[in-house]
């Protein structure tokens, strides 16, 4: 070979193998930009969770935890786990029949938390992290709106609360505060109607969960209307009060009796004795009620006698206000002593059937500066009216809450939407409590 062809040859092998090695070079380099370029992707991209399965239950009645876990599929070891996780924020002891429970899974069947829901506020979260379970109470965010609510009365009160898509609580609130004036057992008549103002506690869904204070209230009874605003006492306390200032309240209950009981003796000055077959007063009420009853004091005052006397038996005896006292005799258990302040509704004691008694019942005798009244033909006095220092309040207060009712005639529908300003009431008179 001549050695101009050795030169050729040489040239074109060592263009051809730069060639290659730069081809080589290229891929490397374009292989490691690439493999750059996916780990920096991996790191922008977040990697998902691993999907769960949510297994829900309603707590059943008489079921320990442990055995509601068990019929969840849960494993003892786990549930004593979760026990032991959650011992420093809640008691499984407490668990709720009605409540909801839900677990979750991961897809291998690996147990990765629990939820329980404690009440319409809090909530329980048990889950695992690192192999440990981890255990808090939670509290689910509220919010306080006012709402005015209307309805009319076909069958009883509770049947108008809930037909107006409300809870049969907020009936019982209703009943609470014109219960000086009527009795919703009896008193209800077809087409009456009522308006609040209430404050609702609700949840993100907008579901309520409970009822706050009710500011303002009308209940028309066969024409009638009743009204009460929320303000406060001379002492400070939340009371209720008519458009005029008076207080709803009455300085006494009409029974000493928290449940209704037949009256088998009444106040006479002339009866015959069942046991001493001889005619003598009996300066009191007789309620037959079975042992055990609560009974409860008519008003606030001071107990100034509680124990054995005679034929009554085991006695309290209370002082109230404007020279009263009650009586409260034949009594099984007293729960009061002498000196203790009581409050009206406050239970005193069970009724009985100590002392000269033919049958388990309550003596109840009302007295005023020493002179015994017939209790069933009292007039009931009523609280103090709004304090003359705090009229000027009261009247602001009365003017914006009671604004805020539905006008008579609004639909249920649109009862919740701002209502037009009512005309003002009269303005209260602090000269005269009644």
């Amino acid at each position: 070979m001549s050695r101009k062809k050795l030169i050729l040859w040489s040239g074109i092998a060592i263009v051809s193998i730069s060639l290659i090695a730069a081809s080589y070079g290229n891929r490397i380099t374009s292989e490691r930009r690439l493999i750059r370029e996916l780990v920096l992707a991996s790191q922008r991209i977040p990697v998902p969770p691993p999907k769960l399965v949510i297994t829900s239950l309603t707590v059943p009645r008489g079921l320990p935890f442990a055995m509601v876990l068990s019929r969840m599929n849960v494993d003892a070891q786990t549930t004593n786990e979760m026990v032991a996780a959650a011992r420093h924020v809640f008691d499984f002891r407490m668990l709720q029949a009605g409540n909801e429970l839900k677990i979750a899974r991961t897809l291998y069947g690996e147990l990765a938390g629990l939820r329980y829901q404690i009440d319409p506020e809090r909530f329980l979260s048990v889950v695992r992290h690192n192999g440990q379970f981890q255990a808090e109470v939670q509290t689910i965010p509220t919010t306080v709106e006012t709402e005015a609510v209307f309805g009319k009365i076909d069958g009883s009160l509770f049947e108008g609360i809930t037909q107006a898509g409300e809870s049969p609580e907020l009936a019982m609130r209703i009943a609470d505060i014109f219960s000086w004036d009527l009795d919703f057992y009896t008193d209800p008549r077809p087409g009456d109607t009522f308006r609040v103002v209430v404050e609702k506690k609700k949840v993100a869904s907008g579901q309520t969960i409970a009822y706050g204070k009710i500011l303002a209230a009308e209940y028309v009874n066969d024409g009638h209307p009743y009204r009460a605003v929320l303000f406060h006492d001379p002492s400070g306390a939340p009371a209720y009060y008519t458009p005029d200032g008076k207080s709803l309240k009455k300085a006494f209950l009409h029974s000493p009796l928290k449940f209704a009981a037949v009256i088998t003796s009444h106040f006479s000055y002339h009866r015959f004795h069942p046991i001493l077959k001889i005619y003598r007063p009996h300066l009191g009420t007789d309620y037959a009620a079975p042992i055990g009853t609560p009974v409860q004091s008519i008003g606030d005052g001071r107990v100034i006698y509680a124990g054995r006397k005679g034929e009554d038996g085991n006695l309290v005896k209370i002082q109230h206000s404007n020279g009263y006292d009650t009586y409260y005799m034949h009594l099984s258990r007293i729960l009061v002593r002498v000196g203790q302040h009581v409050a009206q509704g406050q239970t005193i004691a069970r009724v009985g059937m100590t002392g000269l008694a033919t049958g388990p019942h309550l003596d109840f005798r009302i007295e005023r500066h020493g002179q015994f009244l017939n209790f069933e033909h009292l007039p009931l006095p009523p609280s103090e009216p709004v304090a003359r220092r705090d009229i000027a309040e009261f009247i602001a207060v009365r003017d914006r809450e009671m604004a805020l009712l539905p006008q008579p005639g609004t639909s249920m529908a649109s009862a919740s939407k701002p209502p037009s300003l009512m005309p003002a009431p009269t303005t209260p008179s602090a000269a005269s409590p009644h």
